[in-house]
């Protein structure tokens, strides 16, 4: 698959549920910071992608001790964040400069496998867009004014990253003005009239928010080593 391929680590955030002086995605897991294990999940599978980490303004230095010490081999660029996670992509698909395929990742989202990259690159080539879902397997209630409501869980799907895109979709989709509506791309893409397709996610891939999911993780790391 020849198609150019731009990964956007979103890194932009400090992570504030976790309670630590250092953003999350510097935290160690198993003695590396977790954004190094999100970047070499994706350059394991697509060897020739070229990176783009989106930073906090001031926390360019520590990334740099980071990518000297363990991405020397992979071709990154970095760029400093927005007010929001709309304005941090939208930073980082400055840095994407042919046509080809984007794709979005959380930066602390360390175990997308080999299965779910190809399944959603795969799917972008063939439809202009993949995003990654799984079946919400709680009960789930909406909250309303008077109090709230069971909603059927089986119309529902739980987003993942990597969010796929065709990168001229993308970067146009990323021109319109910032709503609150934006909660990931695949909604700035929806907004923009394209017709958004999911591909089976995988429940390993979960997010690091908490201290939680990152002891989660540190057990995942010692029964795969």
């Amino acid at each position: 698959m020849s198609e150019k391929k731009y990964v956007i680590i979103a890194a932009g955030g400090y992570g504030a549920r976790m309670q630590s002086a250092i953003p999350k995605q510097f935290m160690l897991l198993a003695g590396v910071p977790v954004i190094v294990h999100t970047i070499i999940s994706f350059a394991t599978v697509w060897p020739d992608a070229v990176f783009i980490v989106v930073l906090p303004g001031d926390e360019q230095e520590r990334w740099e001790k980071i990518r000297k010490k363990h991405l020397k081999k992979i071709n990154i660029s970095s760029v400093s964040g927005g007010a929001t996670r709309f304005h941090s992509v939208k930073n980082g698909l400055k840095q994407v400069k042919e046509k080809g395929i984007v794709a979005v990742q959380d930066a602390c989202r360390p175990f997308a496998n080999e299965k779910l990259l190809m399944s959603c690159l795969e799917t972008v080539m063939e439809k202009g867009n993949a995003i990654p879902a799984i079946d919400i397997k709680d009960s789930i209630r909406e909250v309303v004014k008077d109090g709230s409501r069971h909603r059927n869980r089986m119309r529902f799907k739980a987003v993942q990253t990597p969010q796929c895109f065709d990168a001229t979709v993308l970067k146009n989709a990323y021109r319109q003005t910032f709503s609150e509506s934006f909660t990931d791309d695949a909604s700035v893409v929806e907004a923009a009239g394209a017709k958004i397709h999911l591909v089976e996610g995988d429940p390993g891939n979960f997010k690091i928010t908490t201290h939680f999911d990152l002891l989660l993780a540190e057990k995942i790391m010692k029964c795969d080593s």
